[in-house]
This record gives structure tokens, C-alpha cells and sequence, in this order.
């Protein structure tokens, strides 16, 4: 068996061990730290039990004593004294402090992504005159819930000026950390993939589609693209580069409208609307994708060649 057949146990195990490591860092991003019991257990149905055991048997010829009084249904484990069963290093949770009558204002809390946020997000988007300007609308910008999970906002970097720019999704765990998008080893293989055709990190600007990091690196949904896609926009008509570069299919399709998938859009001549006109574009897949697809480098590699070539004829003309 060849490595990197679909049917070796040492891949299928990696990939496991990936899925797993991402599951328990949703867990993480979301605020669940901590467990009561190894077992799960229906709430629903103690809550239920306990109530039909406490429930008073009405007669109409017979007066009775009012019933108990209620008493909250116990998980295993709720015993004074009980066991505590909690993840290796993690703190418990202190109680919550009584909270003063009346409604609360919370400075950031999750909001609905309707068309008010949308439009917001426009707005904001339209009447920013510079990338520096764009950046702190955008970490102002309460409308989109994967702010509350992320650790960073994942801005554009590199030349503000620069003829290419490279659009992502979005930020995955490493870019989360570091505060800065194709940060490690996806970020290694993109600067050799630069190198390749004579560029730096420095010659670019890279940016991404969604700002903030989703939990467990899922796919952001249409509702958060929606929202986001105002800023993707705006970064890229301010840059003007003369080619843009989609890494994967995800923000080729929210930005150009083309429902294809990378497989198919690849080699294709594309274009982004913006305000102030079109930009050309092409998609490639992403550098994380080629870490775990190493045998589709080939078909990047091509994608490399077409776009040096298109390079060296905008600079012609």
C-alpha cells in the first residue's frame, strides 16, 4: 500500500486525529470546558419525573393539603460532597453574582444576522477611505457572531499597493493565534508557492473573506459571508490590485457569484464587481487543502505558471 492511498490506516488515522483535535476546540472556543459526568443525561426527563412525583390528585368531594413544595430535579454528581468530574487543568466556574433588577445592556453580546446587519456592515464598508480606516470599522463591527468565539481580528497584511492579492475564507486555528492570515505551516507552503514565481510576502497582500476565525475551523455560513462580504470588498477595491487570487472555492463563489467548485473554476478567467468597476481574478486551492492533498500540488503549480504569465502581460500593457 502506497502512503497517501485513501485506504491507509496511518492517513485515515491522521485524519481522525485532526477531526477529533478540531471537535474539542469548538468545544473549547464555545465556553464548554467542563463536564459533570462521564454519561449524558436527560434533563428533560428528570425534570419530568420529578414533577409527576410532587404533582397534587385533585378531587372535587375532597379537600386536600397544599402540595410540597417543588424541589429542583438532581443530576448524579449534584450530592453535597459528590465527585467533580472536570478536565485536567481546567478552573471551575465561580457562581454567578446576583445581578441588579432591570434590563441589562451588555457591552457585546450575538445578535440576529438580518438584512439591518448587512446593511450596516455596507455602510460601514463604503464610507471607509482607507485600508487603516476599513480595519477599525471592522474591529468595531459587533454584527458578526464569530467575533465573540475568535481570539483575533484577521486583517489584510502585506503591500497595500500591491498588483496581487490573495483572498482566503477564512483564519484557521494558526491564524487565529498569530493575528495574521497564512500563518503556519499553510503559511510556510504559501511562501514557497511564492517564491516560485519570483514574490515575497512582502509583494502581496493577503486577506480573507470572514475576518474572524470560525469555532473548530467549519465552513462560515452564508449568513456570516453575507455579513462579512462588504469588507472582503472594500479591502480589495482600496488595494486595486491587478489580479486577484481565490484560495479555494468558498470565496471565489461569494465574490464572484460563480456556484462552481475549485475543481472547476480553477484555470478559469474570473471577475469581481466592485464599486469603482471590475477586477480580474483567478482561483487556486488553498495551501492548507495542498497539505492534505499533496497529489493535487501539480495542478497549483500550473495555476502558478498562468498566473506569472498573466503577471508579466498586465505589466506590458
Amino acid at each position: 500500500m502506497e502512503p497517501g492511498d485513501s485506504n491507509d490506516p496511518r492517513q485515515s488515522g491522521a485524519e481522525h486525529a485532526r477531526a477529533l483535535e478540531a471537535l474539542l476546540d469548538f468545544y473549547v472556543g464555545a465556553g464548554a470546558d467542563a463536564w459533570i459526568e462521564t454519561d449524558p443525561v436527560d434533563a428533560f426527563a428528570l425534570s419530568a419525573r420529578a414533577a409527576a412525583r410532587t404533582a397534587p390528585v385533585s378531587s372535587p368531594t375532597e379537600r386536600r393539603a397544599p402540595p410540597p413544595k417543588q424541589q429542583p430535579a438532581r443530576l448524579p454528581g449534584d450530592e453535597p460532597g459528590g465527585p467533580e468530574h472536570r478536565i485536567p487543568g481546567s478552573v471551575p466556574l465561580p457562581s454567578e453574582p446576583a445581578r441588579p433588577a432591570g434590563p441589562q445592556e451588555p457591552t457585546h453580546h450575538a445578535v440576529m444576522p438580518d438584512d439591518e446587519v448587512v446593511a450596516a456592515a455596507r455602510e460601514l464598508a463604503r464610507t471607509a477611505p482607507t485600508l487603516e480606516a476599513l480595519r477599525d470599522a471592522v474591529a468595531a463591527f459587533n454584527g458578526c457572531n464569530l467575533k465573540m468565539s475568535a481570539k483575533s481580528l484577521v486583517f489584510a497584511q502585506g503591500n497595500p499597493g500591491a498588483r496581487l492579492m490573495f483572498v482566503g475564507g477564512a483564519p484557521l486555528r494558526e491564524d487565529d493565534r498569530a493575528g495574521a492570515p497564512l500563518a503556519g505551516p499553510a503559511g510556510r507552503l504559501f511562501e514557497r508557492m511564492l517564491a516560485a514565481i519570483g514574490m515575497t510576502r512582502e509583494d502581496v497582500c493577503v486577506t480573507n473573506l470572514v475576518p474572524w476565525r470560525p469555532p473548530g475551523d467549519r465552513i462560515p455560513s452564508p449568513q456570516e459571508i453575507e455579513i462579512c462580504k462588504p469588507f472582503a470588498l472594500r479591502q480589495i477595491e482600496l488595494v486595486a490590485p491587478r489580479v486577484v487570487v481565490f484560495l479555494g472555492g468558498g470565496p471565489a463563489n461569494a465574490l464572484t457569484g460563480n456556484p462552481e467548485g475549485i475543481v472547476k473554476l480553477r484555470g478559469k478567467r474570473l471577475e469581481v464587481a466592485l464599486g469603482s468597476g471590475t477586477a480580474k481574478a483567478i482561483a487556486t486551492f488553498h495551501p492548507d487543502y495542498l497539505l492534505r492533498n499533496p497529489d493535487q500540488k501539480r495542478y497549483a503549480w500550473r495555476d502558478l505558471l498562468a498566473l506569472r504569465a498573466a503577471l508579466e502581460a498586465s505589466a506590458s500593457t
